[in-house]
């Protein structure tokens, strides 16, 4: 049971003084508290076995870090959630910190799922592929992978060896002869009856206990087989197996170091160097390495590796499931509540360790050599980012540096599937999860009318700027804006921005100059005359860069709208048909048009549709 007390402490004072004022409100219960400012933004979220003590420690005017002072400083007001157990609190704690994002916590910023290897079970042909998000498909799960590209290498060694068809179950099912795999050697066409079922599914159990690290039980084996095929003289089955086995071979080589003594862990290393920090993470499954990733969570300067490594453990295990083993660099704040919050996740144990000598302890040493080279490649980069950016503000006469540049782009073809882009740079190089697409919904737009396009794209932007943070406090407006487009757009886009009331931020239209040669850009402002930049000049490729990408992201956009239309029918209007009885029908009926003309007792006669869901397809047609 979790209880919610939200307090209303005046806030004409802000400090320790309004804290301690908490302690009349508060007991000793274990629970979570939140610190906010005067205007109501969270600058703090954190735990406590004992909220009353806790709360005490803050009260006291001195003997506090200069974080910690800050933070007490600005606090106005606070919030407080009571918790059976602290192992509950710790929980929840994680879990608002990557909601709220608080100012003064350190905060995983890099949170995206991982991928993993699927072998299929709704076929008697088993098909591998990569998948990633809910584990919502029939079949057995391997991984999870550090990364898309890590899988797949590992897939495309896995189809040498194994020869399992990565093609999709409609392509599989509408195959006369065999495709390039086959003929590449990478599939065995099973599509065509070139193997045997019994034989497929040999190879996709040897393909699941090299994933779950049984590796050398297939060598042996495919070792006497090969000698058995040669004694027969069967030669170019002799070679095939030859074959497999250098590809087994191969992927066991790419995949670096692999653990003689652990099994199942994730290896976390933490560098910590002039207030920023790198933690790597390397993916141990079924004694394989199944790569790494680095993260760069937000830390202050006086923060301590504990404090660090408990904040990134709870984050990153908050929608993930953990291993049963962390081997760590650092111990964290508070271990035994971690694990056992971890233990409580998972239904059985995790262990956390921090090994002193051993295999353990080398894997340690070369995840912290990675995280420390990782860091300082950061840094450089920032750094070089950091004087691109001022490059950027003495170019184009800004008032201050740019945080964060926000360059727009349209793409569609004669009109037909547009889409707005905007991508977004910072210190840190292009801000991913900041990227947006806008689907154009003008219905009055002229086809290829790009004025139009870029008009309604800025104004759902700033509506929404507007509504979001109007006090421009959290970090999400703009200090400069890049369009594609010469001195018309630049005017066009002036007008918007000051029919929103925001007609302060800096705003530069990029437009290919006369001859439109790559390198020859012009760049338009309100008011002021057409500057050119240096052929040369690193600002001028920084600005470069920036619009490509844009581009980049409105091209890809925009051609997965267009896929999503192709494959579009009729069927995907119809309420309660999703993607599995859409499948279905179409290859019962053929067509969408031939499931339109279609009578009831036909629709009820498909497999997964019942009588409920035939009747509304039916009179959807008939209506329609």
């Amino acid at each position: 049971m979790v209880h919610d007390s939200d307090d209303t402490t005046p806030k004409a004072e802000q400090g320790h003084k309004v804290i301690q004022a908490y302690l009349k409100t508060i007991d000793a219960s274990p629970g979570v508290y939140r610190m906010l400012d005067s205007e109501s933004r969270v600058l703090y979220v954190g735990k406590a076995r004992n909220l009353r003590a806790r709360v005490s420690s803050y009260a006291r005017p001195t003997g506090h870090s200069a974080r910690i002072s800050r933070m007490i400083e600005n606090t106005a007001s606070m919030m407080f959630l009571t918790t059976r157990t602290e192992t509950e609190a710790l929980l929840l704690e994680q879990n608002l910190i990557k909601q709220l994002k608080p100012k003064f916590n350190v905060l995983l910023r890099d949170d995206k799922s991982f991928p993993n290897i699927l072998v299929t079970a709704d076929s008697d042909y088993p098909q591998i592929k990569k998948h990633r998000g809910a584990k919502k498909e029939k079949g057995a799960y391997y991984g999870p992978f550090a990364s898309a590209g890590a899988v797949n290498r590992t897939l495309n060694q896995l189809q040498r060896v194994f020869l399992l068809r990565d093609c999709s179950n409609s392509m599989f099912e509408s195959r006369s002869r065999p495709c390039l795999q086959y003929q590449i050697k990478r599939c065995s066409a099973p599509c065509v009856g070139k193997i045997s079922p019994e034989d497929y599914q040999q190879t996709v159990q040897d393909a699941e206990k090299f994933l779950s690290g049984k590796s050398t039980d297939i060598q042996a084996r495919l070792g006497r087989e090969m000698a058995q095929a040669s004694e027969n003289m069967e030669f170019e089955r002799a070679a095939a197996l030859r074959d497999r086995i250098k590809a087994l071979t191969q992927v066991q080589t790419a995949q670096g170091i692999n653990p003689k003594n652990v099994d199942e862990a994730d290896i976390i290393a933490l560098h910590l160097e002039n207030g920023q920090a790198c933690v790597q993470v390397f993916f141990i499954r079924a004694g394989q390495n199944w790569g790494n990733h680095d993260y760069y969570p937000r830390v202050g300067a006086d923060v301590d590796a504990a404090e660090v490594l408990e904040a990134f453990v709870g984050q990153f295990y908050d929608t993930r499931e953990p291993p049963r083993q962390l081997i760590l660099s650092n111990q964290v704040e508070n271990p035994d509540l971690m694990a056992d919050a971890l233990t409580q996740k998972l239904g059985r144990k995790v262990e956390l360790l921090v090994p002193q000598r051993g295999e353990k302890a080398e894997l340690i040493d070369s995840a912290l050599r990675n995280a420390r080279e990782s860091l300082a490649r950061k840094m450089a980069e920032t750094a070089t980012q950091t004087r691109l950016l001022q490059g950027v503000a003495d170019a184009f006469d800004l008032p201050k540096t740019p945080a964060r540049v926000e360059v727009y782009d349209n793409s569609h073809i004669q009109g037909a599937h547009a889409v707005g882009a905007m991508i977004v740079a910072g210190p840190d190089g292009f801000m991913k999860n900041q990227y947006r697409k806008f689907n154009i919904r003008g219905d009055e737009l002229t086809p290829g009318d790009d004025f139009g396009m870029m008009k309604e794209v800025l104004n759902r932007r700033f509506k929404r700027l507007l509504k979001e943070d109007p006090d421009r406090t959290r970090g999400m407006w703009p200090d400069l804006l890049l369009i594609d487009g010469g001195a018309g757009q630049v005017s066009a886009v002036r007008e918007i921005m000051e029919d929103h009331g925001v007609g302060d931020i800096p705003m530069v239209g990029v437009a290919k100059g006369l001859d439109r040669d790559a390198g020859k850009e012009e760049f338009h402002r309100t008011g002021k005359t057409v500057k050119a930049l240096r052929h040369n000049d690193p600002v001028l490729y920084f600005v470069q860069r920036m619009r490509d990408e844009a581009h980049r992201f409105a091209i890809g956009t925009h051609r997965a709208k267009r896929s999503k239309a192709v494959g579009a029918t009729p069927l995907d209007d119809v309420p309660g048909v999703g993607a599995a009885r859409k499948r279905a029908l179409l290859a019962h009926f053929g067509s969408a048009k031939a499931v339109g003309r279609a009578n009831l007792a036909d629709l009820k006669a498909v497999d997964g549709v019942s009588a409920a869901l035939a009747q509304k397809i039916y009179d959807y047609f008939q209506t329609g």
